[in-house]
């Protein structure tokens, strides 16, 4: 099989694709695009992450680039590292959620932003033609490692106006609440409990071991978090933590031992943010992409603030971001970017978020989560590759009954209180068909109407 590319980077399974000659061609694409500078590097903990970081060193060693080496890091790390002085990008070694035997690279810019599809598409036909371009003279760069990236990046969001606020701080710190965290022995396994540690919220580590050894498949949903839930409720905490491999996710479990579901996490961090608009710099507007609930469009409207849409993928979400000055952005898998810390989801700003909602309305997160609108959302996939056209043509000639629809990504219809939408997967050879209504009963038979035709 050979690699999945997409705007979410490269990846792809051990042995079949994810190969070093294959892994050194991208490497050394990326650093033919990359300005003069340093390239930051962190990985999510896999075990095969040990030698494709000696890879990427290698290449960078070979190409003239002095690298930053910060070991084990969430791929937000990786990215606000990369905004430091010196550093012109980063590449995340990850697979995201994706099982164990994949693996991939993330590439990051100078502004701690992922690759655009121009810049991609740039990398990929540097690769595919043969093009990469290497120096006539080896000064083999000296590696430096920073040790204290994870400090870094917890200080930087402490330190943030959304959460600085010495009564915001003061309020969590004196609730004593306490965690679990599922961190499924990957990037989050220090880094979160650490921040958890400077809030004063008592930490139970679950699968916080740094190994990389997934103790349950790694996607943060609540089918996979069973073992997460019981410990909540064993240990008598305030919530559970889930985050995938990468860090960049993040879902949440109630003090009942019930999984919120992803998307509730992006409508809360948008309902605390959007409450605390006048010390947020940006418009009062937000941007999400067209899979998330509608949650947070009612929310938005509650708020007086706009919302837009854009495809999926955080890049999408971010440009966008950045083209109309929103004050937060975020991606129904649990996705939250603030960028008053920086443009990229991060678990991290989300658990200030959710910390600083909890402590400032004195609810627990199943009263938070029940305040909530009450819809119900519905996702599914199937196994998918070749052309999509001739599907969506299908799809587009059978709901012929929406008020709106949106082609930016696949298919969404958009009905008067709900939604349907169909799209392939940027990470996996799949499809995905997702559906929101304000009743089970109405999404399951959107689902079913599509399943039909497909």
């Amino acid at each position: 099989m050979a690699f999945i590319r997409s705007i979410s980077g490269i990846r792809a399974t051990l042995g079949d694709g994810l190969v070093p000659s294959e892994l050194a061609k991208y490497i050394a694409a990326f650093l033919n695009i990359m300005p003069n500078g340093k390239i930051v590097i962190g990985n999510d903990g896999r075990p095969s992450a040990t030698w494709i970081t000696d890879l990427a060193v290698s290449i960078c060693k070979s190409m003239n680039r002095e690298a930053i080496d910060i070991g084990l890091a969430t791929t937000p790390t990786v990215q606000l590292i990369s905004e430091i002085d010196g550093c012109v990008g980063g590449i995340a070694i990850t697979a995201s959620h994706n099982p164990g035997n994949w693996n991939g690279l993330k590439f990051i810019g100078a502004n701690g932003i992922f690759l655009d599809a121009d810049e991609n598409q740039k990398l990929w036909e540097l690769v595919d033609n043969n093009q990469v371009i290497f120096p006539n003279e080896y000064k083999y760069s000296e590696i430096d490692f920073y040790k204290e990236a994870n400090s870094y990046h917890i200080n930087y969001i402490l330190k943030s106006n959304l959460i600085s606020n010495k009564k915001v701080l003061e309020s969590i710190k004196d609730k004593n609440y306490s965690a679990v965290v599922d961190a499924v022995n990957a990037s989050g396994s220090y880094v979160v409990p650490n921040l958890l540690d400077k809030l004063n919220v008592k930490c139970h580590r679950l699968y916080c071991e740094g190994n990389g050894s997934f103790p349950h498949p790694p996607e943060p949903i609540p089918e996979h978090l069973g073992e997460l839930a019981n410990a909540v409720k064993e240990k008598n905490a305030d919530l559970g933590i889930a985050v995938d491999p990468d860090g960049d996710r993040l879902v949440l479990i109630d003090e009942h031992g019930v999984a919120i579901g992803e998307e509730k996490t992006i409508a809360l961090c948008v309902k605390y943010v959007l409450s605390k608009k006048d010390i947020i710099p940006g418009e009062n507007a937000i941007v999400v992409n067209l899979s998330t609930s509608m949650m947070s469009e009612i929310i938005a409207k509650e708020y007086g603030a706009k919302i837009y849409y854009s495809k999926v993928g955080e890049i999408n979400v971010v440009k966008k971001m950045k083209e109309i000055n929103a004050c937060f952005g975020g991606e129904g898998s649990g996705g939250v970017i603030l960028p008053i810390v920086h443009y990229g989801r991060d678990s991290l700003v989300g658990i200030g978020i959710i910390l600083s909602l909890m402590a400032n309305e004195g609810k627990t997160l199943s009263q938070l989560a029940a305040d909530l609108p009450s819809l119900t959302m519905i996702k599914t996939k199937k196994e998918f590759s070749g052309d999509l056209a001739p599907l969506l043509e299908k799809f587009e000639a059978e709901f012929t009954d929406y008020n709106d629809l949106d082609k930016q990504d696949g298919l969404k219809f958009k009905f008067e209180n709900s939604w349907l939408q169909i799209r392939s997967s940027n990470t996996e050879p799949i499809i995905r068909i997702m559906a929101e209504a304000k009743t089970e009963e109405e999404a399951n038979s959107l689902i079913e109407r599509a399943k039909e035709l497909i």
